[in-house]
């Protein structure tokens, strides 16, 4: 069974319409993905507390190293913005996570490409992490659903739909000013230097993302 677009497929005990899955993907799910997983479950925590909302982050990689580890140099970086990396195991990407997903947010376009590739209906729901920056940068806050504390998780689930489907909507519109600027380089076998760089770059992207997602900016 195929989801429609927009809803997850519910696992053991879930309600597709009270959670919103966000997937993150790179190569090896050893060093960008855990990174942006882990970042974004941070600047949920900060934002939300506790209780995220329903919004669940996930990650895997295209050639993913199941079962592994995340990289020393990832866990450092994960560390230095007080988010946590343990516990992280690395997951090949398959059928059922692209199906479950409802935003799958890639490094770069090869991934984008990949992740469409496979089907299920991905293409208005799959972009680039930094993609997904620009679009929603765009969007008018005041078009979203405010969060309702009435509504299970807050409104939030709702909300995360509505500014999927606006940033699919913009995306023949709003083009990158290079292919460049859409990617997050594989920090693989680098210093720890440059590991940073590329976590910094990371943290820079996912700011406004969550921040529309949850209609809640970052502190000060």
């Amino acid at each position: 069974m195929i989801a429609p677009l927009g809803r997850g497929i519910a696992g053991p005990g879930e309600d597709s319409y009270r959670t919103f899955r966000i997937l993150h993907v790179s190569t090896g799910n050893v060093c960008r993905s855990p990174i942006t997983e882990r970042l974004h479950r941070h600047a949920l925590d900060l934002r939300l507390g506790a209780d995220r909302g329903g919004l669940i982050v996930e990650s895997a990689g295209t050639w993913g190293h199941e079962g592994a580890p995340m990289e020393t140099h990832a866990a450092t970086v994960l560390a230095d913005y007080g988010a946590d990396p343990a516990d992280f195991t690395g997951r090949e990407l398959l059928d059922e996570h692209v199906i479950r997903a409802d935003l799958v947010l890639t490094a770069t376009r090869d991934h984008r490409a990949q992740v469409i590739s496979m089907g299920h209906s991905a293409g208005l729901r799959t972009f680039t992490l930094k993609e997904f920056n620009r679009l929603v940068r765009a969007i008018d806050p005041a078009t979203l659903p405010e969060p309702d504390p009435a509504l299970p998780g807050g409104g939030l689930v709702e909300r995360a739909r509505a500014l999927v489907g606006a940033a699919a909507a913009l995306r023949g519109w709003l083009l990158a000013p290079n292919p460049e600027a859409d990617e997050v380089y594989d920090p693989y076998g680098a210093p720890i230097t440059f590991f940073r760089s590329i976590g910094d770059e990371i943290n820079q992207a996912l700011d406004p993302v969550v921040t529309a997602l949850t209609g809640v900016p970052a502190r000060a």
